[in-house]
């Protein structure tokens, strides 16, 4: 059984079970995106093996994110009205399962199945982690959580990336994308040992919170979802494109493309799980979360526009330098874009407004890599399209700091269960 936490202070960290909660939800994020992001890694093998064409690989690419972005919205209300436990190990079941079938796929057809089981699993995991944190984890606690799960968005990638490059070079995909999906299975029954058990604060598995039209008519949740967008588009057109600029713009080898990717994704994890756990501490010393949050966000995203000195400087040194800066800023912008809605909504609320915030986060998933293309397509070269990027997350940096109010919890009035 999991007790509320201490408020007591600065000191007043988690405890042994929330620290076991909070690194299976770490653990579960990293093989989700290491899941979402191996066909990427498996690209060159497996278009050549199934005769897949540039056009046609760019639809399985962009397949995941529809039912992923689609489905939030349902999802977060399964998060809201059944024990949250189980929804996340239901999902996590059918995006392993998912990723384990890619490697026995002989058509075009099934691959495109595949993707989009994939996402249809996949869309449980942030309604879920918000519907947990907010549920047992305090105000002065959630900034670190919040980072710890991002962090895992980050190392998951980079170790994909590398380990995955290298195990498929020598073993080919199919034997890769088995072992992962079915490998990924062991993270259940330490799911089901220490997943939590208490009732949430608003009464799991009722259905006394808001509806989605009560919730859709709070300002916060529209200019929460603006601004998730513009940091999301910022991740999205770096996971997408950055390799590709790093070979065809800079000359990078594919050894050297990769590691140093690795190590921006390394860079921002890093720099997201200092600064919610800095956040925290603050926040646990008094400093009001609305402060806190509004700053880490607003800051770290307006720092994130240096991305532009990427294709300003002639120098590989300057470029990686002003990629490092940029990812460092999106690391602190990412220790809190979660904590403020989860504090606004509270636990009766956070499965449907996560899922409605990140129905439209996502949207960035899709928009980012299809302009980039476009752009780049137009004008020959990339310097548009980081320009693109640097002013989203400016603009993202603007909302947060000048159109989110105060990250104050929402009174939401009972209602009836049916």
């Amino acid at each position: 059984m999991i007790a509320p936490p201490n408020t007591g202070g600065i000191h007043a960290r988690f405890s042994r079970t929330l620290w076991i909660i909070a690194v299976l939800m770490v653990l579960s994020v990293a093989i989700n995106y290491i899941d979402r992001g191996s066909l990427s890694t498996a690209g060159p093998l497996l278009k050549r093996e199934l005769k897949i064409d540039p056009a046609s690989f760019g639809w399985l690419l962009s397949a995941f994110f529809w039912p992923y972005a689609l489905l939030q919205i349902p999802a977060g209300w399964l998060a809201d009205r059944y024990p949250v436990k189980w929804v996340m190990a239901a999902g996590f079941l059918v995006w392993s399962l998912a990723t384990a079938a890619t490697g026995w796929v002989g058509s075009f057809g099934v691959l495109l199945a595949c993707r989009l089981v994939l996402g249809v699993g996949e869309s449980v995991a942030y309604p879920c982690y918000s519907k947990i944190i907010a549920a047992h984890f305090h105000e002065h606690q959630r900034g670190l959580a919040n980072s710890l799960i991002d962090a895992g968005t980050k190392f998951g990638p980079a170790l994909g990336i590398l380990a995955g490059g290298m195990l498929m070079a020598r073993h080919g995909w199919r034997p890769v994308f088995v072992v992962l999906g079915l490998g990924s299975l062991l993270w259940l029954p330490a799911w089901f040992r220490w997943m939590p058990r208490t009732q949430v604060r608003a009464g799991e598995g009722k259905d006394e919170g808001p509806g989605f039209r009560e919730i859709m008519s709070h300002r916060a949740l529209w200019t929460t979802c603006a601004g998730h967008f513009c940091g999301n588009y910022f991740w999205y057109f770096l996971l997408t494109w950055l390799p590709n600029y790093l070979v065809d713009e800079r000359g990078f080898s594919m050894d050297g493309m990769s590691k140093f990717s690795a190590i921006a994704f390394c860079v921002t994890g890093v720099a997201t799980t200092i600064t919610g756990w800095l956040a925290d501490c603050a926040i646990a010393e008094g400093v009001a979360p609305t402060r806190v949050r509004k700053m880490c966000a607003a800051c770290g995203l307006a720092s994130a526009t240096v991305v532009i000195g990427v294709v300003c400087v002639d120098s590989e040194a300057g470029a990686k330098a002003f990629l490092i800066l940029a990812c460092v800023g999106y690391g602190v912008f990412a220790s809190s874009h979660w904590a403020i809605p989860q504090t606004i909504a509270g636990p009766m609320a956070t499965g449907r407004w996560s899922g409605l915030q990140n129905c439209i986060a996502n949207m960035a998933g899709i928009v980012a890599p299809a302009l980039t293309g476009i752009v780049v397509k137009k004008t020959g070269h990339f310097f548009w399209a980081f320009a693109v990027a640097a002013i989203v997350v400016l603009t993202g940096a603007a909302i947060y700091a000048f159109l989110v109010g105060p990250v104050e919890p929402i009174v939401w009035p009972a209602r009836r269960q049916k």
